[in-house]
């Protein structure tokens, strides 16, 4: 995917600011196609010279005879965005469009490094934000904004190649139950803070994070040392549920529902359990085979009520209530 506004820049021809408009407009006509020219200016500057602007004034009643004789960059807009390639698409487009309403459709000159590099024109700029959004949306969970399964998997294929790696899949226990008990609206918004949450955790530059899907998220490490990360997301969790419950229910610690065998009673609270997944003691040739050991430890994390940690082979660590 396109990000950067470097990406998307094409050649511009630059002329010094001492051309004469005459100069100009004979490379005008040579290039019906060509939007505007970057001006050279003395002081090292770089301003713009659109063809819209330039026709406009030298088609004023005194325009040809005022102009053509004289240097283009008498005419050329010196306010000219300028931005740097680095710089993000989207971000570079709301600039663009907070500009006046006569320089709404000029050129965006791109520097670099080494000086002027491109240009890129409002239609392709709209073209690609257009693209980033639709990008977006295939590419992120619609709920949460998080990464989803196309990113995920391409990730957890780049984890194969690390020398050490956790991948933790994090869930939700009981969500169901919370779903019919307090509605679909409440259990959004309980899925949004809980991503909210296990992002600012596990969201750091040596780590990736994730949203499967429902109550399923997902967690990738590029190290062994996830027991305190780990102790800290069910902690923070147990701290964060009690604002989605009635009181009556915290008091109870459960409530009123229909559990997974189609019988009524009292169910537990949501609880966050977390598999993990390591490289520490066996080698992983594929996604398959992670995603295949995370399912087995799932199940050891949900033969035990509350938030729970579960790695490898190891004992589950029973966490929260």
């Amino acid at each position: 995917m396109l990000t950067k506004i470097g990406e998307i820049m094409e050649a511009i021809p630059v002329v010094d600011a001492r051309t004469k408009c005459e100069a100009v407009d004979e490379l005008f006509k040579r290039n019906p196609k060509l939007e505007g020219l970057a001006i050279a200016c003395e002081d090292g500057s770089v301003a713009l010279m659109m063809r819209v602007q330039f026709y406009q004034q030298i088609g004023t009643r005194y325009g040809f005879t005022l102009f053509m004789n004289r240097p283009v960059g008498v005419m050329s807009n010196s306010r000219t965005l300028l931005v740097d390639e680095g710089e993000s698409i989207t971000d570079v487009s709301i600039r663009a469009m907070n500009r006046p309403e006569e320089e709404l459709y000029d050129l965006v000159l791109v520097s670099g490094g080494d000086g002027l590099r491109g240009a890129v024109s409002v239609r392709n700029l709209l073209l690609s934000v257009a693209d980033i959004r639709t990008q977006v949306a295939t590419f992120m969970n619609p709920l949460t904004g998080l990464p989803g399964n196309r990113i995920i998997e391409d990730r957890l294929q780049q984890t194969l190649g690390l020398e050490k790696f956790s991948v933790l899949y994090l869930d939700l226990d009981q969500f169901k139950s919370y779903n019919d008990g307090y509605g679909f609206k409440q259990g959004d918004l309980l899925l949004q803070a809980t991503a909210n949450l296990l992002s600012g955790i596990f969201g750091q530059p040596d780590s990736f994070f994730g949203h499967i899907g429902g109550d399923d998220y997902i967690a990738i490490l590029h190290h062994h040392d996830y027991e305190e990360c780990c102790s800290r997301a069910i902690e923070e969790f147990e701290r964060l549920k009690r604002d989605f419950y009635r009181n009556e229910d915290l008091v109870k610690g459960a409530v009123s529902g229909e559990n997974r065998f189609g019988s009524r009673g009292l169910i537990p609270l949501v609880s966050l359990s977390i598999a993990v997944v390591t490289n520490r003691s066996r080698h992983y040739e594929t996604i398959d085979e992670i995603v295949e050991e995370s399912a087995r430890i799932k199940k050891r994390c949900k033969a035990v009520q509350g938030s729970i940690v579960v790695a490898d082979g190891q004992p589950a660590a029973r966490l929260g209530c």
